[in-house]
């Protein structure tokens, strides 16, 4: 089997090592009466032989393309020694987050018990998004959670010698020369049609020393609706849960200044391609609408038809973003860094809807989970914040088990949004549209 990286995870690895950050993609389920830590063992080591069961080892080539490892999680569960109340979660969460996780040196994935005061527990699975995105990190959990095991064929670690890494990967580096011309051709294209100038792109001043790489906690929460009242205003505006979402995001960008110089917000939604057998960590493309947030509160079917429009071009949205990619290995550090200030400079809130969800994720210990909820994170600096005027976490939506919800994380410049800041502005975007829900 090849256990080369697709082009896309090898710029999702060399876009973390250049920034030094890279987002994570966090699972928690809550558990009233507490979870069975033994099947939940069991549970874990199956992670360990699924999409999750890899790292990545680097090519001895400083342009070569990078190669999945084996390697079967950590040696346990990570299970805190001391119970904490339920109103204290929030915070465990985010220390879980902040703790180290990284696609080479490992763990690239993390799996940890809270138990609650009252008697429940709290599991939380946090993930590079290198790894697995979204949908292909929900179907390892289902995996796991059903029994399933699937050995991927990959090496152990350094199971190739110098001479022989370095000949295998001087092979492929020839062999993908071909695409890396029509590649440059494709960025050259694609930059002279955006106005690209890279030059521009490197950050402006921002704090110094000490305080410009202090991390920041960012504020984020979580909104469970009931499904019927969710999919029924979504009726009644005209549009489909997909468009409620888009709306409510957009109007969340409104209230929080996340707009474009024309008042307009701009949604970047993933478009899932993961198929049977597909090993790539993130299989993904996806499409931007420009949505009016004035107008989506009353009516959802403008831009329910500008979402149709833009999917109708994902076949040229996708090239746009593919065609570059195999000029990834080639592209130095101070680069990636100067085109992060293009891509995180811009007013964009990205969207992304994993749809239906198995209901196995809901049952990492056989059981199902009274609460479940998937979030992005990530470890931001201050300077991070000042540099791009600060941080829209993607808006996550799911359904499983017959419930719905929302994880929103947001931090602006300065870094001083606190949660119950956050929690009034996404209570105030709920009632825009005559929603209830429960935020925590």
């Amino acid at each position: 089997m090849d256990n080369t990286l697709d082009f896309i995870d090898q710029a999702s690895f060399l876009g973390l090592r250049a920034l030094g950050h890279g987002p994570l993609i966090q699972f928690t389920w809550t558990f009233r009466d507490g979870v069975d830590l033994e099947a939940l063992r069991g549970f874990h080591r199956r992670l360990g032989h699924g999409l999750l069961g890899r790292r990545i080892e680097r090519s001895p080539l400083p342009f070569g393309r990078h190669h999945w490892i084996d390697w079967n999680g950590p040696a346990d569960i990570e299970v805190a020694a001391q119970a904490r109340p339920l109103g204290e979660i929030t915070t465990w969460l985010d220390e879980q987050a902040a703790l180290p996780v990284d696609p080479e040196y490992g763990p690239s994935w993390r799996l940890a018990v809270q138990p609650l005061t009252d008697g429940g527990s709290v599991v939380t699975l946090v993930a590079s998004h290198t790894i697995a995105d979204g949908v292909g990190l929900a179907l390892a959990v289902a995996d796991a959670a059903n029994g399933v095991t699937r050995d991927l064929g990959y090496p152990p670690a350094r199971a190739r010698t110098a001479g022989r890494a370095l000949r295998e990967d001087s092979r492929r580096f020839v062999h993908d020369i071909p695409q890396m011309a029509k590649a440059a051709v494709a960025a050259a294209r694609l930059a002279r049609g955006s106005g690209l100038e890279v030059a521009s792109a490197a950050p402006g001043p921002g704090p110094a020393g000490d305080v410009a790489d202090r991390d920041v906690t960012l504020p984020s929460v979580t909104v469970r609706l009931d499904l019927q009242e969710w999919d029924g205003r979504a009726a009644d505006l005209g549009g489909s849960s997909t468009a409620l979402a888009l709306g409510f995001s957009a109007r969340l960008g409104l209230r929080l200044g996340w707009v474009s110089p024309d008042g307009t917000v701009t949604l970047s939604v993933p478009v899932n391609e993961r198929i049977d057998g597909d090993t790539r960590g993130n299989a993904l493309t996806g499409v931007r609408v420009t949505v009016d947030p004035e107008t989506v509160r009353d009516d959802l079917t403008g831009l329910r038809a500008g979402l149709k429009s833009a999917l109708s071009t994902l076949a040229e949205a996708r090239n746009e973003l593919v065609a570059p990619l195999p000029l990834t290995p080639l592209v130095p550090r101070a680069l990636a860094r100067r085109l992060e200030g293009v891509v995180g400079g811009t007013a964009v809130i990205g969207c992304s809807n994993l749809g239906v969800l198995d209901p196995a994720v809901n049952r990492p210990d056989g059981t199902d989970a009274d609460d479940f909820a998937i979030r992005m994170a990530e470890r931001i600096t201050r300077g991070h914040l000042h540099r791009f005027g600060g941080t829209f976490f993607p808006v996550v939506t799911g359904r499983v088990s017959g419930k719905f919800f929302i994880s929103i994380g947001f931090c602006n410049a300065d870094g001083s949004t606190t949660r119950d800041q956050l929690v009034g502005i996404v209570a105030s975007a709920l009632e825009d549209f005559g929603l209830t829900g429960t935020i925590g």
